[in-house]
Order: structure tokens, then sequence, then C-alpha cells
């Protein structure tokens, strides 16, 4: 059994190495979608061009304009009157359109406060959000250093003093990043597994080996290793890219890490030979897999678009896709550490998935060809 398993094997890496698409799959590919999305997505309002109108110039607007010159989150254009900025806003030239009422600083200066007001293009609601949350920031922070300076209190009952724990500098890239490890795992995974099987069938090949004394349990396991080896060098290629290209924390342990990286591992490869003995066909697999494993995993498991947000109906579904477990423990443990009552339930439910799939694979696999 032994010298049957590691011919198995042997037959395996000799047909990873011939095959330059595994490796681009296993390697290449992370690589690329770590570079695509760290770089190119970002939920990160910079530089948001925003439009200033100032109808009486005075001491006191130039120096709450010159809030947003000096801020990185906006790229300000000054317009002359409110008319041209409302056409550069329905122009898409500035997102948003702050105005300064020709008696700002009088009213500045007296008891009842200065208004502005804030024109927010709202086609991007998340955008909108964003910027209107900006500015009131800055026109809170500038009114305080106001009134500091000429002694009197702001007046307020209640003192807010916001504390962000985890991700302090509210960076995008530190929950993105450790999410599109999962991602990167599900295609290597599943994708890769998905046409093992199916390639057997197209080719002859699986037909030849049933012949043979080789039992299905051995095959399985022939098919398993040698991708369980390449999906978790993709995995450590991800994680070097994260810490050190993106400057992603990992505060928790990188064993444990590992141990759930190897076990999310086996997850996706038992979802790839699942469709692969169940479908017979390359092309056919490698959609199916796309669909069942790579677009759940992209939009359901809290990556991009946070869960408790979603229906309840959506919420269920879910919990039926591996990855939305696998990004709770990667999150947790780059940016929190070793946060035991998210790992273990998670890991849990990573087994019993594993088990689920290698157990329906295997019972899928039998020599015979029909």
């Amino acid at each position: 059994m032994n010298r049957r398993i590691r011919g198995l094997l042997r037959k395996e890496f000799l047909q990873v190495l011939r095959d330059p698409s595994s490796i681009a799959i296993a390697f290449l590919m992370p690589a690329f979608l770590l570079l695509l999305f760290g770089y190119g997505v970002s939920m990160d309002a910079t530089d948001v061009p925003l439009g200033l109108v100032v109808e009486q110039p005075s001491a006191e607007a130039e120096s709450f304009i010159g809030v947003f010159r000096h801020s990185r989150y906006f790229a300000p254009r000054r317009f002359p009157d409110r008319a041209a900025a409302q056409q550069a806003l329905g122009a898409g030239q500035v997102d948003g359109v702050v105005v300064l009422p020709g008696d700002f600083a009088a009213r500045l200066r007296g008891e009842v406060g200065a208004p502005i007001q804030l024109i927010v293009n709202g086609v991007n609601a998340n955008s909108a959000r964003l910027l209107q949350g900006y500015v009131e920031g800055a026109w809170r922070n500038w009114l305080e250093r106001e009134l500091d300076a000429r002694a009197r209190p702001l007046g307020q009952p209640v003192m807010l003093q916001p504390r962000i724990w985890f991700n302090p500098g509210l960076r995008s890239r530190n929950y993105l990043v450790p999410g599109l490890v999962a991602i990167n795992m599900t295609l290597v995974g599943a994708l890769l597994t998905a046409l093992v099987m199916a390639r057997e069938w197209e080719r002859g090949t699986l037909e030849a080996m049933l012949v043979t004394p080789v039992s299905m349990r051995e095959v399985l396991i022939g098919k398993v290793l040698p991708y369980f080896v390449l999906g978790m060098g993709g995995m450590a290629l991800s994680v070097a890219m994260a810490l050190w290209l993106f400057l992603v924390p990992l505060r928790g342990s990188f064993w444990v890490l590992t141990a759930c990286s190897a076990l999310y591992l086996l997850v996706a490869l038992g979802m790839g030979l699942l469709i692969s003995v169940t479908t017979r066909n390359q092309f056919v697999a490698g959609m199916v897999a796309i669909v069942a494993t790579f677009l759940p995993a992209f939009l359901l498991s809290g990556m991009l678009f946070d869960i408790d947000s979603m229906p309840v109906a959506v919420q269920w579904v879910t919990h039926l896709v591996a990855a939305r477990y696998f990004v709770a423990i990667l999150q947790t443990l780059f940016l929190a550490g070793d946060v035991w009552g998210v790992i273990v339930p998670n890991s849990l439910a990573l087994l019993a998935m594993a088990l689920l799939f290698l157990g329906l694979a295997r019972q899928r696999m039998h020599k015979r060809l029909e």
C-alpha cells in the first residue's frame, strides 16, 4: 500500500511539474489577485474632490477652508459662487460642495452659531456617507480649536472620545488582504482539484488506473497530498505578501494560522474533488468550481460586505459557505490575536466541512466506468 501511494504521489508531482498551469494557479494567481485587490480595491477615501464656495471672504472663512487644503482626505477646489459649484457637482468634477454663507463670520461671533451647507453627490451612497463624515469631522475639529482660542466652551453635555481597536489607522487593506488569503486558497484548492479527476477522465488515463490494484482510497490520497502542498505554498506566499508588501500586522500565532489554513485547504480540496468526480469534464468542472466556491467566498464570506448588514435569509445561507469561517479566523489572527472564542468554533465548523466534502468525494469515487 505504501509503495502504491508513493507511486501515485510521484506520478502526480511529475504531472504538476509538466503542467505549468498548475504552478500558475498555485502561485501566480494568488500573487496577481493580491496585487490587484491590495492596490486596486480600497475602502479608504483620500483626495476626495471637494468644491468650496465662500460667499463673503473673511479671516474665519479662510481659516476654515484651510483645514481642507491641509488634509489628505480632500482635494479642494475653489468656486466663485454656488451655481458654478453645483454645475461642477452635476458634471462629476467634484463629489461634494461646502458653502460658507455671506454672514458666516458675523454669525460665528454671535451666540446663535454659524451653520455651513454641505451638498453631496449621493449616487454612490457609501462614498457620500464617508464624505459627509469627513466634512463633519473637519468642521468639528476646526470649531473646537476656534472656540479654544477664544477661551469659549463648546457647550456640549457629552464629549465623545473614540478609541478604535485592532485597526487604529482604519486601513481597509488590514481587513481586505487577510480576506484575500481565503479567496486565494479557495481558488487554489478547489480549482486545481476540480480539474484533476476530470482531466484523468478526459485523457483516458483513469481507465488504465482502474485495472490496477490501487484502491480508490489510495487514489484519493494521491490526488489530495500534492495539491495540499501546492496550496500551502500559495498560502505562504500570500501571507508573506500581506506582511511585508502590504504591511498588515500579524498579532496572532503563525502556527495557529498555518493549522487553520491547512484545515480550510482540506475543505477546498474536498469541494474540488467532489466537483471533479461528479462532472468528469474539465471545462464544466472549472465553471462549477468558480460559481460554487469562488463567488460565494467573495460575496458571502464577510471579506467585503458585513454579514450582519445582509438580509436574514442571506445570513443563514452564509453558514453554508466555508470561507465565512476562515475569513473570521484570518481577520482575528491578523488584527486581534489568538482569540480562542473565535478560532475554536470556526475551526470546528471547518473540520466538519472537510470531513463532509472529502467523505462525499470518496463515496463518489468508484472503480468502474459508470
